[in-house]
């Protein structure tokens, strides 16, 4: 990357590839990228190529989440680097080939953009899923995705914390991006989170073409949302569930919560408190998958992130 007079020049974006099935029972990209393979005529770009890929097939045969351990966070460089031995959990394989394919991961040659469609159960609506804060491609895309929704809403989660971040199946692209739509139960498709995830799709190829053909983005803002914690749903001393996630905040993901505001009811009818100082949005609130990752619901804060101006490198 260089600058000159602020503007920020980028290399062209050539490759560019849609993830469904990362986990095998998030139906919406599953189905999105099966159509697309079947007939890839609405996600033809001119100078680009756009691969739609089934990330985990045994899961969605399966319609389960994973077959062996959770391929959205198998991407770690102790998993890439395992040898290829017999008995290797069927995802840890996965990963391996995918990093190939698509990768390697932090190489040259690595893919420049990865979407990865995921959905909820979660009330969080549509939601992209950043990286990097300074990732000033992804900060762009985002901001015309946003702008092309309006008045529809597109909330931003930036997963930069150093402790919480996990290695995700999009991480071997140079531009990695998430896509989380919902709520959606698991296993079922709704029409209207289905056409909403196809809708961004769209807009994200749209923005890349133009970005490719030489168009030039003003510089911009873009308002996110910063994963701070992680929390767990109240436990007894044999690590079983002891109350629910609280009806005043079940479904508000993005509203705030505030010192003293309920959280969590208890089997016995007691009402528990978040005791944080600041005012947080939590997400992710009362995930279905996310009980056997002891996660009630994440927390994060308000943020305003300044991209500069971007246009593709001249060569």
């Amino acid at each position: 990357m260089s600058s000159r007079t602020n503007i920020s020049c980028l290399q062209e974006a050539a490759r560019v590839a849609i993830f469904g099935g990362t986990h095998g029972n998030e139906m919406s990209g599953i189905t999105l990228v099966n159509m697309w393979i079947q007939n890839s005529a609405e996600i033809e770009r001119n100078r680009l190529v756009v691969k739609p890929f089934i990330s985990n097939p045994r899961a969605v045969e399966k319609c389960s989440r994973y077959i062996d351990t959770d391929l959205n966070r198998a991407f770690t460089p102790e998993t890439l680097s395992a040898p290829d031995v017999e008995g290797l959990p069927y995802e840890v394989q996965r990963a391996k080939e995918i990093n190939q394919m698509f990768g390697p991961k932090g190489s040259s040659d690595a893919y420049d953009v990865i979407f990865d469609l995921h959905n909820t159960t979660s009330n969080m609506g549509s939601t992209l899923i950043l990286e990097s804060s300074t990732d000033l491609f992804n900060l762009q895309m985002v901001h015309y995705i946003k702008k092309a929704l309006a008045p529809h809403t597109c909330s931003v989660l930036l997963n930069e914390h150093p402790q919480l971040k996990y290695s995700t199946t999009r991480s071997v692209a140079k531009h990695p991006i998430g896509l989380e739509v919902g709520p959606q139960p698991q296993g079922v498709l709704r029409s209207n989170v289905f056409e909403s995830m196809r809708t961004i799709l769209k807009h994200a190829l749209d923005f890349i073409q133009l970005f490719n053909s030489g168009v030039e983005f003003p510089p911009c803002t873009v308002d996110v949302f910063r994963v701070q914690e992680r929390m767990d749903y109240p436990r007894d001393t044999n690590g079983n569930i002891t109350a629910m996630v609280h009806p005043h905040l079940q479904d508000c993901d993005w509203e705030p919560l505030n010192h003293g505001d309920p959280m969590f009811l208890t089997f016995d009818g007691r009402t528990v408190l978040y005791e944080g100082a600041n005012t947080v949005y939590p997400t992710f609130i009362n995930e279905a998958a996310y009980y056997e990752k002891q996660q009630a619901f994440m927390t994060t804060c308000r943020e305003i992130l300044a991209a500069n101006a971007i246009r593709k490198a001249c060569k």
